[in-house]
């Protein structure tokens, strides 16, 4: 559709709207029209928008054909929920907002038909302003390859000056000598040109230094660990029939080193399911289901659903467990009844019947939503409504009441109220709101229900449940007519009209009778908390973004356990200036510090902080906070000269969660935060408006869920529940990682030895680029002999099985920290490489110098010593894989002892008669490796090559696994334990016993467990005792497991003991 600027354009429902328009007319009374927003804001439920009053009647084409007023308004930009724009039309001025308003991306939901004239099209629509450009990923292990390679390059050149220097050093001082039988050239003239002419021979012998075939062996090792994520079953969604996949094969590493988490909420979190849970009516709390013993009965205990046969009209799909709330009901109790009645009329929802019976609920909010349904259930059915009336199904019977006014809901009121008068022409008003606002406008003598409410709704508050109070109030006939006139007068006001009629709401909003109050579960995803928590532990920080109003998402925090009674304290930022905002970051923050002024355990602030590598002074702050920040807010928040107060404020906090942000405001969080703090990000969403925030972080992940597939299309890996992110970090993340970096340092290993044996041979063979192995296997070499081990490595390695990294997630922490794989560990492998090398020629030289054969003729020529060499090399490099492999699979068994026979098979191939016969001037040295591996000297020397190269790998790795062991060492020493007892525990079983018996308890539990569970550190994670362990010194954590093994294999029950699971 070729949409323009001025073009009036019909939509019908369920279309999407295609470009900004500004309402004109509906099929609706009044011009309304509803719409549904979840590609803008990631909300689900529906929103009203209105035509204004004098375009409303343009209802047909031949008015609106007529129709030629002038649109003057702000230019195009990012704010989705702000507008400001005059119509001039008749020689009139009309002002327009946001509620005339449809934006792109917005779909016509209840709506017949609707008329909009197009203000923004193409990609000055709010949606498109908000959507970020898309950019090309790399890896930090990328930009380091890239950067290596170039150092490795110059020291390739540095190599070749050297050389080359000394090749005409000695063609001067040496090479002139033997100008009878080895001249040079006819090109060359001077010593000098023999220097140079060798600089380039060396490059050529010595390039294989330059790693070219890593970035080819790189791709298939990521390709591999795709296909480990596509393929893993755990990660696959029976319900939906999703599996995960990577949709890019070049971030796979990155997985294991992220620290901060960005996600959406709605959709992302949560289900978006609110369910109605409890409720408190008149002093009497329903919901809770009760066994014989009076004990409160858990899920899975519960009987039958209460049955709601009796009503034609419920919703098959709600389910309730208490029975006593239905039989009040049926009983006919007026407070009960006044309960529902109120749900089924204090609310903004739609009600559509497309079958007789068959009635579908629109809301607002999913909250609404619940409790009408709710009250559908229980027999009061909200069957209709029109601007003016709303009809309602009391207990089988219709009953219409007069809609008087609606005191809507906003984040200041925190309530909303409807004003009704029944069939018998009573006036009540019926309010529902938040606690904290409505039980302070309550009539003073509902003190006693008062107390007992709030002590159900502090009840209902810790089981995580989202709370609302119900109250209702009489108006007499006079008092009502002359409050509404004064509500008309301030609703026409041209001044301070919010505020007037924020003034009239509050002065009938006073004196009400309490009713009761509902509790609603806003249904997670399965697994949110579990993850958060484990993530959590994997020092990995979790922020949530997302466009819903600041009580929703403070609600879900603590659902999903990212706040916490037991915080310290929970900031809040709401200013709507400039110098607001600063003012409460700041308070923030000197509360922060107030509270560090001394840690405990007798550690001082300053003493904590000089022994931590943080990089701000608040990231050592004690205690835990959270910081709970609104868009208005956070757009001067992330202004330049503010955003690295916000960026400090909120690092130190433990969860952080902005609500009611644009899309474009969730991109600029994630790119502050990789601007100075340097870390790997993710983020995480379902819907459009989660774009520009998954193609901004390093790593972007969608969720396949209710919003579409835009946030699944953008990103980098998608699966459908949040909880599958877990895996995707801790295993699959954390292995790439570890694969990756040890696949590195093995690549840079293996080339340096093998290259660097040529340097060395320059100095001996008077710098004429004369190379120590043969052609063919200076080609195989990283073709066939080394090749498919180290792939076989990079891909199927492992530390610690799968259960293990999930169960301690602080193995995750060398990766945030890039330890694995830096500039000192690439320095460290060069290292390694090079004394190889220097060993590799050296010992080989210094035996052959002297040796003989059995026949006594000398051992040493260059065929020989070449063979001698190779075989070393790659017998050499072979053991080293084996040591650096920690998980054997038959694939890693078969290609590195298949390397070896095939790299003998070639060998002797070489040098035999056959190929001799079919390529003579090619393989002229026939029978030499026969002849140099008959000798045991050759052999000798191989072993000594190989041993004095190993041993001091092998030496530091055993020292340093018993004195300075990291974490997933002391893992694997525990497992190996573990299975040692097993099955030390089942040859004491077999043998049969005679004499006392004795309690099992005392051999299968350990001391001090008792003290950890009192003290509440044993959570479901089992991490968290290891953790605590390794804060102290690891010798002796490694020595105590030592005891327990011995202690426990004299033990007469040699039961398994199990040290870190509590």
């Amino acid at each position: 559709m070729n949409v323009c600027v001025g073009d009036i354009i019909k939509l019908e429902n369920n279309q999407f709207v295609a470009a900004d328009l500004l309402l004109l007319s509906s099929s609706e009374p009044h011009g309304l029209c509803y719409i549904e927003t979840a590609e803008l804001d990631g909300e689900t439920n529906m929103k009203v928008r209105q035509a204004i009053p004098v375009t409303s009647e343009l209802g047909d084409i031949s008015k609106l054909a007529k129709f030629d007023g002038e649109v003057i308004c702000e230019p195009p930009n990012n704010k989705l929920d702000k507008f400001s724009g005059t119509l001039y039309w008749k020689e009139n001025k009309f002002p327009l907002s946001n509620q005339n308003m449809l934006l792109r991306g917005c779909v016509l939901r209840n709506t017949e038909w609707c008329f909009g004239l197009v203000i923004f099209a193409g990609p000055d629509t709010k949606l498109m302003q908000n959507s970020g450009r898309t950019k090309f990923k790399r890896t930090s292990i990328d930009r380091l390859m890239n950067t290596l390679v170039l150092w490795i390059f110059g020291f390739l050149v540095c190599m070749g000056v050297i050389l080359a220097i000394g090749n005409a050093i000695w063609e001067h001082e040496v090479g002139t000598r033997f100008q009878v039988y080895l001249p040079w050239d006819e090109a060359v003239d001077s010593a000098f040109f023999s220097g140079f002419l060798s600089f380039w021979s060396y490059i050529i012998i010595l390039n294989t230094v330059v790693p070219i075939s890593l970035y080819v062996s790189v791709e298939v090792i990521r390709l591999g660990h795709s296909y480990f994520i596509n393929w893993d079953k755990k990660m696959f969604c029976m319900k939906k029939r999703t599996p995960a996949e990577a949709r890019t094969t070049t971030l796979n590493e990155e997985l294991g080193q992220v620290e901060y988490i960005f996600s959406d909420k709605t959709g992302t979190l949560t289900q978006n399911i609110m369910v109605f849970n409890k409720c408190s009516i008149n002093g009497h709390s329903y919901g809770d289901v009760f066994d014989v013993l009076g004990h409160k009965a858990e899920l899975g205990e519960r009987p039958e659903p209460v049955d709601f046969s009796f009503n034609p009209l419920a919703d098959k799909k709600f389910l309730f467990w208490d029975p006593s709330l239905l039989e009040a009901v049926k009983m006919g109790d007026p407070h009960t009844h006044e309960f529902f009645r109120l749900l089924s009329l204090c609310h903004t929802v739609m009600s559509e019947e497309k079958n007789e019976g068959e009635l579908y609920y629109k809301a607002q909010s999913p909250d609404e939503g619940a409790l009408v349904t709710a009250a559908r259930n229980f027999g009061f059915v909200f069957r209709s409504r029109t601007p003016k009336t709303i009809t309602v199904h009391e207990m089988g019977t219709a009953i219409t009441y007069q809609l008087l006014a609606i005191l809507d809901f906003n984040n200041i009121r925190k309530r909303m109220s409807v004003i009704v008068r029944n069939p018998e022409g009573k006036i009540r008003l019926y309010c529902k709101g938040a606690d904290t606002i409505l039980l302070d406008r309550l009539h003073h003598s509902t003190q006693e229900l008062l107390n007992t409410t709030t002590d159900h709704l502090n009840e209902y508050a810790g089981e995580g449940l989202r709370t609302l109070v119900l109250a209702y109030k009489d108006l007499d006939e006079e008092y009502y007519e002359e409050w509404a006139e004064r509500r008309l007068q301030a609703s026409l006001a041209q001044d301070s009209r919010e505020d007037r009629l924020a003034s009239i709401y509050e002065e009938v909003e006073s004196n009400m009778m309490l009713l009761g109050a509902t509790a609603i579960e806003d249904k997670l995803q399965q697994g949110v908390p579990e993850t958060i928590a484990l993530l959590t532990l994997a020092n990995i920080k979790i922020w949530v973004l997302t466009g819903d109003k600041q009580e929703t998402a403070v609600n879900i925090g603590y659902s999903c356990k990212m706040l916490t009674d037991d915080m310290t304290e929970v900031f809040i930022v709401t200013g709507h200036t400039v110098l607001e905002v600063r003012e409460e970051l700041r308070k923030a923050r000197e509360k922060m510090m107030d509270s560090s002024r001394t840690v405990g355990n007798g550690f001082t602030y300053q003493e904590k902080l000089s022994s931590s590598k943080l990089t701000s002074v608040l990231e050592a702050v004690a205690g835990e906070y959270a910081l709970v920040i609104n868009g208005h807010s956070l757009a001067h928040a992330l202004e330049a000269d503010m955003e690295l107060e916000f960026l400090e404020t909120a690092c130190a906090c433990k969860a952080v969660i902005c609500c009611r942000v644009t899309p474009l405001q969730k991109a600029q969080v994630v790119e502050l935060v990789k601007k100075y703090k340097k870390a790997v990000t993710l983020a995480i969403g379902d819907g459009a408006n989660d774009v520009s925030m998954i193609k901004t972080a390093h790593i972007g992940v969608g969720i396949s869920g209710q919003e579409g597939i835009q946030a699944v299309l953008a990103s980098d890996y998608s699966f459908s529940q949040f909880k599958f992110l877990q895996r995707l970090l801790l295993v699959h993340g954390r292995w790439s990682y570890l694969r990756m970096c040890k696949f590195l340092c093995y690549f840079f290993y293996k080339n340096f030895a093998f290259t660097m044996v040529h340097f060395w041979f320059g100095f001996f063979c008077g710098f004429s680029a004369q190379t120590v192995y043969d052609q063919y296997f200076i080609t195989l070499y990283n073709i066939v002999y080394t090749s498919l081990p180290v792939l076989a490595m990079g891909v199927f390695d492992q530390d610690v099985p799968e259960q293990r990294s999930m169960e301690y997630p602080k193995l995750y922490e060398p990766g945030q920290l890039n330890l694995l794989f830096n500039k000192r560990e690439f320095f460290i492998c060069i290292a390694q490489g090079i004394y190889t090398s220097v060993l590799m020629f050296f010992i080989p030289y210094g035996v052959f110098a002297e040796a003989t054969r059995d026949d006594g003729t000398q051992l040493a020529d260059y065929q020989s010593f070449a063979v001698t060499v190779a075989t070393s090399l790659v017998i050499v490099v072979s053991v080293q894989i084996g040591l650096d492999t920690g998980y054997w699979t038959a694939i890693n068994h078969f290609f590195i002892w298949g390397s070896l026979a095939v790299y003998f098979a070639i060998l002797f191939a070489m040098h035999s008669n056959g190929l001799f016969d079919m390529f003579p001037n090619q393989f002229r040295f026939v029978g030499n490796a026969q002849n140099t591996l008959a000798q045991p000297t050759v052999w000798l020397t191989i072993v000594l090559t190989t041993v004095v190269c190993i041993m001091p790998v092998v030496a530091f790795r055993f020292l340093r696994l018993h004195l300075k062991p990291d974490l997933s060492d002391t893992v694997r020493y525990t497992q190996l334990v573990r299975k040692k007892q097993k099955a030390q525990h089942r040859c004491m079983r077999r043998v049969g016993r005679t004499g006392s018996r004795r309690s099992g308890y005392a051999f299968s539990h350990q001391e001090g467990f008792g003290e950890l569970i009192m003290s509440g550190k044993n959570m479901r994670l089992s991490s968290l005792a290891l953790s605590s362990f390794t804060t102290r010194s690891s010798s002796s954590w490694i020595e105590s497991l030592r005891r327990k093994k011995s202690d426990s294999a004299s033990s007469p029950s040699g039961a398994a003991d199990k040290p870190l699971k509590g």
